[in-house]
């Protein structure tokens, strides 16, 4: 999210500001993929040990790649932001060089900090898409494909997690329909996720992924005009699609479903009351 306009947080929280941020995630996410695809497979990458030798690290080449960036950008303070979640626990990572800035508060945090989904995130783009969208070969361009898969998982960090932010906004406009089902025994997730899934929206977003996916993956003339081909461009178009299908998509749901169940946590009973009459 832009922090840096003095907006309100009603304002950050508001569905068409959030709808208008993981739009443009979806480019950023596309354009690191099709960036990611000109590099082969380099399956030993993702081979936990792999470079012990040369790196004394047990994880994967991209693991090792992941927790060195991410020491650089903690420096940076950018895990300070709401909206970032590094795949490295913070405790490893060290504080900030520069003052940390002020953020308005827009997530319940005894609900934000029970949700956490990078694992998933870094086992299904790792062991499906990846292999989904490089040559099966080894070009040797380790250090590239690496540099341009931690640009896709932190962006699809970001997106998965930004479900958060949805669950907020859509509980703060009508708690008291979420309410029961938070506090049933067990919590009614199914219900939950009724609440906030719009089969409609998801189905546009997909087409809308679909078209993006094969301008930007395109090639175009001297004059700007896409150049169609039999072919399947720069990346395959369907890969992205079924990867949000799949991937993105459910996952964000989970993330959604585990932050409602959470949002209650500590809350005092006199506010789950005013909540509750303000359906009246």
């Amino acid at each position: 999210m832009n922090f840096t306009t003095g907006a309100k947080a009603s304002e950050l929280l508001s569905l068409d500001h959030i709808r208008s941020q993981l739009i443009r995630l979806e480019d950023t996410i596309i354009f690191s993929l099709i960036e990611r695809a000109q590099f082969a497979r380099n399956a030993k990458i993702y081979e936990k040990g792999a470079f012990r030798d040369i790196i004394d690290f047990d994880g994967s080449w991209v693991e090792w790649f992941l927790l060195e960036t991410e020491i650089f950008h903690a420096k940076a303070r950018r895990f300070t932001s709401p909206d970032e979640f590094p795949f490295t626990p913070l405790e490893r990572l060290p504080q900030p060089v520069i003052p940390v800035m002020t953020f308005p508060r827009l997530l319940y945090p005894p609900a934000a900090s029970k949700v956490r989904v990078n694992d998933q995130i870094l086992r299904f783009y790792c062991g499906e898409i990846v292999p989904g969208i490089t040559s099966a070969a080894d070009d040797g361009n380790y250090g590239s494909a690496a540099t341009r898969d931690v640009e896709v998982l932190q962006a699809l960090s970001r997106r998965i997690h930004f479900g958060m932010f949805v669950a907020e906004s859509k509980f703060l406009s009508a708690p008291h329909d979420f309410i029961p089902h938070i506090l049933s025994t067990p919590p009614n997730g199914d219900a939950l996720a009724g609440l906030i899934t719009k089969p409609e929206v998801e189905a546009k977003l997909l087409v809308r992924l679909g078209n993006k996916a094969k301008i930007y993956g395109g090639e175009f003339d001297a004059d700007g005009k896409i150049i169609e081909t039999s072919g399947m461009g720069k990346i395959d178009v369907q890969k992205i699609v079924d990867m949000y299908r799949d991937h993105v998509i459910p996952l964000t749901k989970v993330v959604e479903v585990e932050y409602l169940v959470h949002r209650l946590d500590d809350v005092p009973q006199s506010q789950i009351d005013a909540w509750m009459q303000s359906r009246h």
